[in-house]
């Protein structure tokens, strides 16, 4: 027998919005899906925690025990679709000890523990496949590990929340605050009913260490990642970005600093409408990157739901298909380069500060001073009054998080000052 005469079996770990989707497809399109593999796929387990009707899945597919599985000696493949870290990291280790290969869609997972697993992995000779922990069905992970492993990436920049883009777009096109954009997303599904992993950005930043660790060849976790969510961003805040001509977005951002170290954090940025991330509203997904030889690149699409989640483990599917059936594998991590993650506080970028002040004169004069004294420069400055206070609007040059965050202080201590409502970077256009 040939290898591509004996079947690849594939076993499920959840069956949830995405799982549901991954086990219907993969047995409408059972005789496709094999084809492009060049070998057949079955169908073999899927485990639940709650045995329950699945509408066009057969009940004899299911089981409660996830471990019969991951053991099972005839199963090949081990989709996991249930989330979190535990116990889908013991079952993923289990089944890879076992000589099983993975497709996850697990962010969170691989943003803790993918060093670990991959390590297992490898010295197993098994695939890990995981195009689906990021940006849904967009395809950002083959072509950074693949298609741009001969060129140089220095910089990447993401909408990779499609909860918090939704929430951004009401507010900037529907003048909506923010509970309200809020409770909407959570009514059409796009939030949780406690959306404290998207808001807070603790998602986004999950994301962030898996690409910041494909694009600079170096293990990045989720504690390595900077994070600031969007709750404090105000319509006040909105309405000052589009009178600049910018509009705010969550964003995850990594680039090399001119230390060769990796800068990699999320927060809400203002960022000039000529960006193309200035342009990906609701819930779109867009991964921007920026290449020595390719230049700007721009991935698209979307970023979350059952049916785009599931186009991209089903790629995957068939791809550690075609290698099991081959007897090969198709993924190895690169040799590391092993960079430092660069502290916050030595990161450079632009930013606005937006304070309430005593409208006098030399108040405008003593705050310059602040900013001079350490460091940074101003690119501009408005002020507006506000019966017996003003309020100021400051634009930096580009600066060290440290230096803002030491004037930002030094604000505070001033009599003059009564209020620092907000601090927000700043991204112009492509440069």
């Amino acid at each position: 027998m040939s290898p591509a005469d004996k079947p690849v079996r594939v076993g499920m770990l959840g069956c949830g919005v995405v799982g549901s989707q991954v086990a219907r497809l993969l047995l409408e399109d059972t005789a496709e899906l094999s084809t492009r593999a060049g070998v057949k796929i079955e169908l073999t387990r899927i485990a639940v925690r709650t045995l329950k009707p699945y509408p066009g899945l057969a009940p004899a597919l299911f089981t409660t025990d996830p471990f019969s599985i991951v053991n099972d000696p005839d199963i090949d493949l081990i989709v996991e679709v249930m989330g979190g870290i535990e116990p889908a990291r013991e079952l993923a280790m289990l089944a890879i000890n076992n000589r099983k290969s993975i497709v996850t869609a697990n962010k969170a997972l691989l943003a803790s523990h993918g060093a670990d697993l991959f390590t297992a992995a490898y010295a197993k000779g098994e695939d890990i496949y995981y195009e689906a922990s990021v940006a849904g069905a967009i395809p950002i992970i083959r072509p950074l590990r693949d298609s741009l492993a001969g060129d140089f990436v220095t910089r990447l920049m993401g909408i990779v929340n499609g909860t918090t883009n939704y929430i951004l777009t009401k507010m900037h096109e529907d003048n909506r605050e923010f509970a309200d954009a809020l409770k909407e997303a959570q009514a059409l599904g796009y939030a949780e009913a406690d959306p404290t992993a998207d808001i807070e950005g603790f998602d986004a930043a999950a994301k962030a260490a898996i690409l910041s660790g494909l694009a600079f060849h170096t293990r990045v976790t989720v504690d390595d990642v900077y994070r600031e969510g969007i709750s404090h961003i105000t319509l006040e805040d909105v309405s000052i970005a589009k009178s600049m001509n910018h509009v705010i977005k969550l964003l995850a951002i990594a680039e090399l600093t001119p230390a060769d170290e990796i800068s990699v954090r999320v927060h809400p940025v203002m960022i000039d409408k000529s960006h193309p991330l200035a342009s990906v509203r609701d819930a779109f997904n867009a991964v921007f990157i920026e290449a020595e030889s390719a230049g700007p690149l721009m991935f698209y699409g979307r970023g979350a739901g059952g049916q785009p989640t599931a186009s991209a483990i089903l790629g995957d599917i068939v791809a550690v298909s075609r290698h099991i059936a081959l007897n090969s594998i198709g993924q190895r991590e690169t040799d590391y380069a092993d960079r430092n993650i660069a502290p916050i506080e030595t990161t450079k970028t632009k930013f606005l500060i937006r304070l309430e002040v005593a409208d006098k004169p030399g108040v405008l004069a003593a705050i310059a001073k602040v900013f001079a004294d350490q460091g940074v420069s101003i690119q501009t400055v408005d002020q507006n009054g506000r019966n017996d206070d003003a309020e100021l609007i400051v634009v930096t040059h580009r600066a060290t998080e440290g230096e803002l965050k030491a004037t930002v202080e030094a604000l505070k201590k001033m009599p003059m000052v009564t209020k620092i409502s907000s601090v927000i970077r700043v991204e112009g256009a492509i440069s």
